[in-house]
């Protein structure tokens, strides 16, 4: 009589988890909060400042502490008692990337992870970079720390955050994209700077899940875990998950059959003994693919990363997993016989399917966009970069005292105006902000037409209005339209009153058309409002000082130099000032200064030998006039005063007035 066939029993089927559905409710109400201040700033058009963790970037750039910092230093502290709690109950991109994970099981696409080796360091980097960078850079440069500010309310709650088209873009990539292509929490585990943090301190929480002797490996735990922790195998092999990934959201423990799982203290993974060893899993893909996945997440980030002046930081490594995972298909389907994007078969047996026919020239097509993306990224990085070295050049063309005209000879501005120009004629989307670096460029080159057409383009979109008014104003005077000038920088000041260099701009304006009273108007509502600019003193000073106020003028210079002891013109202005009311001891003191600045003014080394003339010391005087001809020999009043002072070097002298 045959044996008969052993009797397969069924798997049992895996009942639900209890807790999805109470962090479900836990995470709505994270966004309800969410939403509640956000209504409270639009309401009372002030808030607290956004409780998001990349806030305490606002601590190592300047020393400010804000309301983002305290929260993420909770949280961090938490975690380190609790475990990843936060992660798991109160992140609003897991959140997200759970509901994508439920609509994609509910269209029959169950994300798989992709498990790579060398994408894992990514978060490790970008927290690094966010927090670390600038606090490291700051310590190189010598920057000074301290004292602590704090910013714990704010009107400008939205500051930091990208607007709505580029945020939907984030939560689409962040959320159905990255989790089809890596996985239920993709994002957390290849691009989540915060989770690089809490997975490092998640390793000193004693609070983890922990197995009693009543498992039976029978896998439902690993099989509903969307953190991607193969959590039967963890607790075999230490009694406890020590992966740093889990977010304690307990969905293991909720479905475990023996309640075998518990969430305990303990001790933690670095002081926990190896219970049992398991075989050591073959790695997903080969160190050649890992390079090649690196690699090419390099080159997408580096690509998109500011693309167009738009796309910001943690939708850039969102985008580069996905672009880097689509890229390694694209190798696979060239080098492997059996290549598969998740159900879709894509090569079978050598042969390209009609999928991998439709997968290669979707991936043809990303290609071609990011290959021209990466592309105008490089023009965009030369502009940028060329545009930083015309700074002093724009200053000075945007100085309305300064006299106008092209630039001779500017390579920076030409390179500038060259990579610029093709950013903005071959992009495929605007770049915010371009208008208003090409206007000061096209005026330091002479084309005023295009100077401003760009200026009122920036004007309008409201892009950098500050510099865009100065080029209209710049033009305004070299057409001779004083006026036109006057109302531009007018409506600057209506614009941006907080702006020293509005008022300082009106005022020289206002005082070049004649209207001296006005100017002087100006610079002192300015300086009422901005007591530490020295420009602002300065020019104060000046008009005064043309007004026939010698005493204000004095203040005004006096006040300027104590702002700014480097101040040149405000130097020499006082102890010009100081000498036409007889003060010469003193206007000598401050030309002598002036002249430790710039040693080879002729033409102040004159002045001060004037004032040593009617300090009756001749000899210095003469000194002066003497090394203020060896700089300028046709300087013709040094030689009527060398002529002056020889004629009467035998007398003594003690003349209180100028020669």
């Amino acid at each position: 009589m045959p044996s008969r066939l052993p009797i397969v029993q069924p798997a049992p089927k895996i009942r639900p988890s209890r807790m999805s559905r109470r962090r479900a409710l836990v995470l709505i109400g994270v966004h309800l909060l969410l939403a509640a201040h956000i209504a409270h700033w639009l309401l009372y058009g002030r808030t607290m400042t956004p409780l998001e963790p990349s806030e305490a970037m606002a601590f190592t750039k300047g020393d400010m502490v804000n309301a983002g910092l305290l929260f993420f230093a909770i949280a961090i502290v938490s975690t380190a008692v609790l475990g990843r709690f936060f992660c798991g109950w109160g992140c609003h991109l897991v959140a997200l990337q759970d509901l994508c994970r439920r609509l994609l099981e509910a269209m029959g696409r169950k994300p798989k992870p992709l498990r790579s080796r060398l994408l894992r360091w990514v978060p490790a980097i970008a927290f690094f970079y966010m927090f670390l960078w600038p606090l490291a850079y700051r310590l190189w440069i010598r920057d000074s720390f301290g004292p602590l500010g704090t910013e714990l309310t704010t009107e400008h709650f939205w500051s930091t955050f990208p607007g709505w088209v580029i945020g939907g873009l984030t939560f689409l990539t962040c959320g159905f994209v990255i989790v089809y292509f890596l996985g239920a929490k993709g994002f957390c585990t290849y691009a989540c700077p915060y989770g690089a943090v809490f997975g490092a301190v998640e390793r000193v929480s004693p609070f983890r899940i922990r197995v009693t002797n009543a498992c039976e490996g029978c896998g439902h735990c690993t099989a509903v875990c969307t953190s991607n922790v193969r959590v039967h195998e963890e607790v075999r092999d230490f009694g406890m998950v020590v992966d740093s990934g889990c977010m304690k959201c307990m969905d293991c423990v909720s479905v475990c059959p023996n309640d075998a799982l518990y969430y305990g203290a303990g001790p933690i993974p670095w002081a926990a003994a190896r219970r049992a060893t398991s075989k050591a899993r073959r790695p997903a893909h080969s160190w050649v693919e890992e390079g090649f996945l690196a690699v090419a997440f390099a080159a997408a980030f580096f690509t998109f990363r500011g693309l167009y002046g738009t796309l910001p930081f943690l939708f850039s490594l969102g985008l580069a997993g996905v672009l880097a995972y689509l890229a390694l298909l694209g190798l696979k389907m060239v080098l492997r016989p059996q290549v598969a994007l998740k159900s879709w078969r894509l090569k079978d047996h050598g042969s390209i399917r009609r999928a991998g026919w439709v997968f290669a020239a979707v991936l043809a097509i990303l290609v071609a966009v990011w290959g021209h993306s990466a592309w105008i990224r490089l023009q965009q990085l030369r502009g940028e970069r060329a545009y930083a070295a015309t700074l002093a050049l724009r200053v000075a063309a945007l100085d309305p005292s300064a006299a106008g005209g092209p630039v001779e000879g500017s390579a920076a501005v030409e390179r500038a105006v060259r990579s610029l120009e093709a950013v903005r004629d071959d992009g495929l989307l605007p770049t915010p902000g371009l208008a208003s670096r090409l206007a000061p460029l096209y005026l330091l080159q002479g084309r005023y037409s295009a100077a401003r057409e760009a200026a009122r383009e920036a004007v309008e979109r409201g892009e950098e209005p500050a510099v865009a008014r100065r080029v209209l104003a710049r033009l305004a005077l070299a057409a001779g339209d004083p006026a036109g000038a006057i109302r531009e920088y007018e409506a600057l000041l209506q614009e941006a009153p907080a702006a020293p260099r509005s008022w300082v701009d009106l005022g020289v304006v206002q005082a070049r058309a004649g209207r001296l009273s006005v100017a002087e108007t100006t610079f002192r509502e300015g300086l009422a409002r901005h007591p530490e600019s020295a420009d602002l003193a300065y020019n104060f000073g000046l008009a005064r000082a043309l007004a026939g106020d010698p005493e204000d003028a004095v203040q005004g210079f006096a006040r300027a130099l104590e702002l700014e002891p480097s101040h040149l013109a405000a130097r020499e202005n006082l102890a010009g000032v100081l000498a036409s009311i007889g003060r010469f001891a003193e206007a000598a003191d401050h030309y002598r200064l002036a002249l430790a600045r710039a040693p080879d003014d002729a033409e102040t080394r004159l002045l001060l030998a004037r004032v040593l003339a009617a300090l009756g010391e001749g000899a210095s005087a003469l000194a002066e006039v003497e090394r203020s001809l060896q700089l300028a020999p046709e300087l013709e009043e040094a030689i009527i005063l060398r002529q002056q002072l020889l004629e009467t070097a035998p007398r003594s002298s003690s003349s209180t007035t100028l020669p």
